[in-house]
Order: structure tokens, then sequence, then C-alpha cells
């Protein structure tokens, strides 16, 4: 049940993948759900999949408030994600933490973060990235950021 909402966790990569059924393994799972408050905790080889989403972490914690899901938090060395986008390409992404907020429409990684797609890639310690709106804010905190931009030559070759 926990699951079945976090399929807007998907809204970074191809829509359709929030229509498909969401499969998580883990070693253990420790879940509450006898109110609509509930907090899941899923450990130990973590992987998630739907559509073309995979998740791999070494822990992930779901945090429902009202029957809705609050936050979503995926952690290890390193939580990775990789997804097919409408446009046929990938992103991939790895940090030590990301954190999920579907009603806020945020996605937070820090921790030596990574994210790679055919248009380029940007690392850093944190990253905070509004979905509804694109944005996307890193650094600021004393630390650096470094983005590769792809020419549009590069990015037409890898399909995009």
């Amino acid at each position: 049940m926990a699951l079945a909402s976090c399929a807007s966790f998907t809204a970074l990569g191809k829509s359709s993948d929030r229509n498909q059924p969401m499969t998580l393994d883990s070693d253990n799972s420790d879940c509450n759900q006898a109110t609509a408050n509930s907090h899941c905790i899923f450990s130990g080889n973590v992987e998630i999949v739907q559509g073309t989403l995979r998740i791999t972490a070494a822990r992930a914690e779901i945090v429902q408030r009202g029957g809705d899901i609050e936050q979503v938090v995926l952690t290890g060395k390193q939580a990775t994600m990789r997804q097919e986008m409408d446009d046929g390409s990938t992103m991939n992404a790895r940090a030590d933490r990301i954190v999920y907020e579907p009603k806020k429409e945020l996605l937070t990684l820090t921790g030596n973060y990574q994210v790679e797609s055919p248009r380029g890639s940007n690392s850093g310690q944190r990253m905070v990235y509004n979905m509804a709106s694109g944005q996307m804010q890193s650094g600021g905190d004393g630390t650096r950021v470094r983005t590769v931009l792809q020419p549009r030559a590069q990015q037409n070759k890898e399909g995009n």
C-alpha cells in the first residue's frame, strides 16, 4: 500500500512508468500500516523497480501521514536511480542520501551526488530539484558544484 503511493516518484522520468506496478525487494522489512500514519523501513540490498525506473539502496524508509506518502528516504554508499525519459534518453543519479517529498514535489540528493544524462551532468554535495518547475539548485553551502553541458551534436549522437 505504501509503495503504491510512491508511483509519483517517477515524475522525473518516463511518464508511463507512473502507471506500472512497483516491486520492492529487500533482505528485511519492518512496516506498520495499522494507522494512516505509517513508517516502513526496507533494508539490505533494496531494489525498487517500476517500469523503466530502477533504484538500489542499502535502506529505504517510507513515511505516510494521513494515508499519503510524506517522504521517501533512500540511503547507502551509494543509493542509485536509473530511468528512461520520455524522449528515450536515460537519466542516472546517485547519492549517499536521496529524499523525495511528493507533496512538495522535491527531490534532494546529498553526499557526493551525481546526475548524468545525454544533455550533461551535475555533481556536488547537495542538489534540490523541484519537479513541478524543473528548477535545480546546487551548492551555496561552501562546496563546489560541477556541471558539464554536452554540445547539441553530442546530444543528438546519443539519441537526444
